[in-house]
Formats: structure tokens, sequence, C-alpha cells
């Protein structure tokens, strides 16, 4: 397992489009989220212990904040080559195991990881109603063997700034994970 932490790409930067497959075949876009308070986006994968570690705790974000009216959307773009336990058909049992509410996309191409500077999972990314990012880093402060309980306190804290109007936080810790996957020779320069 190798390790990584978030680019942290550049507040204010507008969300990259995207318009991939979810779990079930259908094709879910950036601006399927138009007219929401804003939008998070996961890069996830199903084998990593750094997600698994908070998976339940991401699912139930997703349940709280998507009836507040968030959009959220999980990506992965994990090769399934090399780590079949990512494969599609994988991610569809994990949806239902975990019970995300949210959809559980899958980037083949890695395109869209690239141009949101995606370095690990977990990676979270937070945007405004006009798809400006707000936030961008971890989860909360818990990761696999630390005696630090599963919150999702930095996300929430930003996610409720932004939904009430407020200012997100500007202290923003980078997210912690395992790398992305990437498929032989498709590493961006960020990621070697």
């Amino acid at each position: 397992m190798s390790l990584s932490e978030s680019s942290m790409l550049a507040l204010g930067t507008e969300a990259p489009d995207f318009a991939l497959p979810d779990t079930e075949g259908n094709i879910v876009r950036r601006d399927d989220f138009r007219g929401a308070p804003g939008l998070a986006v996961a890069f996830i994968c199903n084998h990593c212990p750094f997600v698994q570690h908070i998976a339940d705790g991401l699912a139930a974000f997703g349940r709280e904040y998507g009836e507040r009216g968030l959009g959220i959307v999980a990506i992965n773009a994990n090769d399934p080559g090399s780590h079949p336990a990512d494969s599609p058909e994988k991610m569809r049992e994990e949806k239902t195991r975990r019970g995300y509410p949210f959809p559980y996309l899958f980037d083949e191409s890695q395109a869209v990881a690239k141009a949101y500077g995606a370095v690990c999972t977990p990676d979270f990314f937070l945007f405004d109603g006009d798809f400006r990012l707000v936030y961008r880093g971890r989860f909360d402060g818990s990761t696999p063997g630390r005696e630090v309980p599963v919150t999702g306190a930095d996300l929430r804290a930003a996610a409720d700034a932004l939904l009430e109007g407020r200012p997100v936080p500007e202290e923003q810790l980078p997210s912690m994970g395992c790398n992305i996957k990437w498929r032989a020779g498709n590493a961006p320069p960020y990621a070697r």
C-alpha cells in the first residue's frame, strides 16, 4: 500500500465537468446537480483500508446532507485490471453493502480524477452552488489504527458553513490514503 496526500486543488477552482456511469449504468453529469446549494465529490474505491475505515460514516454523511439538498457523488478511478476489487461489478456490491445513498461512478479513463487533481482514496472536494471549490481535504482526523472516532467533522464543518451561508473554515488539512491505482503509463505528473 502506497500512501499519498491530497494535492489541495486551489480554492475557487471550477468543478471539472464529468459524465460517468453509475453502478446501474446510468450516466451522471456534473450539471445534474445545477441548482443544488453545493456538490461534494469524493474519490473513493472499495479495497483501500482508509476508505473502508470511513465508509459507514461517509454513508451517514450522504444520507444527512443529501436530505439537506447537497449534491453528492463518489467516483472510483482505480484500474480494475490491477485491482479487481474495484471493478464496476464490485462497486455495485459495495454501494449496496454500505448503503451509499449517492451515485457511485466509475472513471474508467481516469480523466476525471486527473482533472480534479485527485491523488488518493479517499480525497474530498466540496463546491458551492456555482461549482466553485470551497473545501478540499480530509473527511476527519480518523485513520486506520488511530483511536480517533470517525465523525466526518472536517467535511461536515465545511458543508454546514456552505449550506448555512457562512464562510467555510480556512484551515483545511489534506486527506491521506492509498494512492489512486493508475493504469500503466497513465499517472499524471503530480502523482508520480
